[in-house]
């Protein structure tokens, strides 16, 4: 993660925390079967973890976007932002629950073009909502409606921005360690590295 501060703040050990993050992680293991890392490092504060597993689950259950589609959305946003934990916890499930199709995983780690004109058009309007600040042109609704999405879709991404905030940035901040579930699909790739390519690509 280059020259971002680590902060001093420990992964909370769910033994030895208050009653408010110990239940929460609580209910983490008990729906997951594990407490990943990064959990560990939200408990400090509960309020952010509480906002975090409640934003994720209403997106993963009301925001209108299919397994596939949603996973391409928190990998594009995890890419984008540079958080290498979420690219490889989002790729493992892409790879085992959500189903996306190996190529289209590899295609938004490595920063090349999605070979899914739908998925493609989806990738590319979530990281104009992300880098444009929420300003989208005309023209980028129109080539994402265009697509088959709705103007609700685009209010979902805010979703899944909010929430990917919220763990990429305390990714960042902690340098959160890799749990061994997610180690397989470990990225070692930057985004910078990804523009140049397409810069010499010429794309």
């Amino acid at each position: 993660m280059h020259n971002t501060f680590k902060t001093t703040l420990e992964l909370v050990n769910p033994a030895k925390t208050d009653e408010r993050a110990e239940t929460i992680l609580k209910n983490v293991k008990q729906e997951m079967k594990m407490i990943p890392n990064m959990y560990l490092a939200m408990a400090n504060t509960p309020e952010l973890l509480e906002t975090y597993l409640y934003g994720y689950k209403k997106f993963r259950k009301d925001a209108g976007f299919s397994p596939q589609e949603q996973e391409v959305i928190f990998l594009t946003i995890s890419y984008e932002n540079g958080c290498d934990y979420c690219l490889a916890a989002h790729s493992i499930v892409a790879d085992f629950q959500s189903k996306v199709p190996m190529d289209v995983t590899e295609a938004i780690r490595n920063g090349e073009e999605i070979s899914d004109s739908k998925l493609k058009a989806l990738s590319e309007f979530t990281m104009t909502m992300l880098n444009k600040r929420g300003r989208p042109a005309q023209e980028d609704v129109d080539k994402f409606l265009t697509a088959g999405y709705s103007q609700k879709h685009i209010l979902s991404i805010i979703l899944a921005i909010s929430v990917k905030t919220i763990s990429n940035y305390t990714n960042h901040l902690f340098h959160t360690p890799l749990d061994a579930a997610f180690k397989v699909r470990e990225w070692k790739g930057y985004k910078v590295a990804g523009k140049i390519v397409r810069f010499f690509r010429g794309s």
